[in-house]
């Protein structure tokens, strides 16, 4: 507590208090839907198992516009990466060094849960557990890693895209939005591999929102030519403006998923042919729009009251661990099934019963106690990263005023050849390491992999992460 005092005392006065409530706020409510609408069965073979809820209870995919938050995760994402790498050029760091002090936040939490898992499955393997069984059980603890894999893609991007939008502002989302479109008209007309650029280009659209919010807190409206009211680089933050926000998105969702061809659930529904959420489309554009109108209208309220002591003491301890709690909290769900199923009391309830919601606040609470030993065990890799690579003005680190971390500069001795070759390694770090959790997302849940994991995914997880590692720690750069 003294330190979350200490940590809350040194918070900058123009700090947006604000962004960071809003990305716990969306990992928080992430990880209890998914707790939420997990419904627990035995298998044909005698094992537990599991599935979604909601094809059992059609009334509940309105709430899904709700509580599908990974769109605020991106736009707060957008918001804090601007203001990083702004900070950092200040600095006089470049590009690479920015990318790989947000290597540290984002991937030493991961690389704990992936050699954790990888070496559980090697033993279960050895003690004679079945390879599909282990392979099931890793690929259900790693289905967060989709969503990573996705930011991390839009990560090493950030330089690019935030000089688009100093050129051109609000026009690149709104372009990205009629490619997100031209995706889903294409899996509508013919295969659904057609919308497969819009796992990126629908993420990339809300991440440039994020840009527009930072340059209108930090007044930076100007436009960089004409169509002023284009290509504006500021997101409009009048009451007025998120009311039309509010009631366009609103209205073209509706359309969409009423008289339109667009399921109602903003989360996956099995069986449905088009999804709103995997990939991004429209539909999910429009609720995000929105959202968005909603988050301003809260805006000044919300920030006032975190400027009392005790609730931004809380919101910074959520953040000081929460990707933690976000990788781990599918890993909760088995450990506590297995352990009930042990002992012979593991309920299993049929979905939208009156049993199946008497079952949820025992389920929850269950599960937030195994989850909160996880993290206490867990949480100190990400909370010792987010003290040394924090920045006053990343509002989903630490409120710190510590530095981000540069790589040691060689002086006029670094050679041309040695930069380029430096930022490609960055690079192909962040691919290799998006590569691995896309390959285990899509690979067989029940291939025999002896680390639970396809081979070729870990080793090239291994590499990439290792590669960043060895350069944030200054290997190669003393000339």
């Amino acid at each position: 507590m003294r330190r979350l005092a200490r940590l809350a005392a040194r918070t900058p006065a123009d700090r947006e208090r604000y962004l960071d409530l809003l990305r716990a706020l969306a990992i928080v409510l992430v990880v209890f839907g998914h707790w939420m609408i997990a419904t627990i069965y035995y298998g044909p073979h005698g094992r537990p198992d599991g599935h979604s809820a909601l094809p059992a209870m059609p009334w509940a995919y309105p709430l899904t516009w709700l509580v599908q938050v990974m769109p605020v995760f991106f736009l707060v994402g957008g918001y804090a990466n601007a203001a990083s790498l702004a900070s950092q050029r200040a600095r006089g760091g470049d590009a690479t060094g920015w990318l790989l002090g947000r290597s540290a936040r984002l991937l030493r939490p991961t690389t704990a849960l992936v050699l954790v898992l990888a070496g559980s499955a090697l033993i279960a393997r050895l003690v004679g557990a079945e390879p599909g069984q282990v392979r099931t059980v890793i690929w259900f603890a790693t289905v967060p890693l989709w969503f990573l894999a996705a930011y991390l893609a839009v990560v090493p991007l950030t330089p690019v895209m935030y000089a688009l939008h100093r050129r051109f502002g609000l026009a690149v989302p709104a372009a990205l939005a009629l490619l997100v479109a031209l995706g889903d008209l294409g899996r509508a007309l013919g295969p659904t591999e057609l919308a497969l650029p819009n796992y990126l280009l629908g993420w990339l659209a809300i991440h440039q929102i994020g840009f527009a919010w930072y340059d209108a807190r930090r007044g930076n409206c100007h436009p960089a030519g004409g169509f002023a009211w284009v290509r504006t680089r500021c997101l409009p933050m009048s009451r007025r403006a998120a009311l039309l926000m509010i009631a366009g998105g609103l209205a073209v969702a509706v359309l969409l998923t009423g008289p339109g061809p667009y399921p109602v659930s903003m989360i996956n529904v099995p069986g449905e042919r088009l999804d709103n959420a995997a990939p991004p489309s429209v539909v999910l554009l429009s609720v995000t729009t929105a959202q968005l109108g909603l988050i301003l209208l809260l805006r000044e309220r919300a920030e006032r009251w975190l400027h009392r002591s005790r609730p931004w003491q809380a919101v910074i301890g959520v953040n000081s661990v929460v990707l933690t709690v976000f990788l781990w909290h599918l890993s909760a769900v088995i450990l506590l099934v297995g352990a009930l199923d042990k002992l012979g009391v593991l309920p299993t309830p049929a979905a939208g019963t009156g049993a199946w919601f008497a079952w949820r606040l025992p389920w929850l609470l269950m599960l937030s106690a195994v989850l909160a030993v996880l993290v206490t065990i867990f949480g100190p890799i990400e909370a010792r990263t987010g003290r040394s690579t924090a920045t006053r003005h990343h509002p989903t680190d630490h409120p710190t005023t510590d530095r981000q971390p540069e790589p040691r500069e060689s002086g006029a001795g670094r050679s041309r050849r040695w930069a380029v070759a430096r930022g490609a390694t960055v690079v192909a770090g962040y691919a290799a390491v998006v590569y691995a959790m896309a390959a285990n997302s899509v690979a067989a849940k029940t291939a025999p992999d002896p680390f639970g994991l396809p081979v070729a995914a870990l080793v090239a997880y291994l590499v990439g992460a290792g590669a960043l590692r060895l350069l944030r720690s200054g290997w190669g750069s003393r000339g």
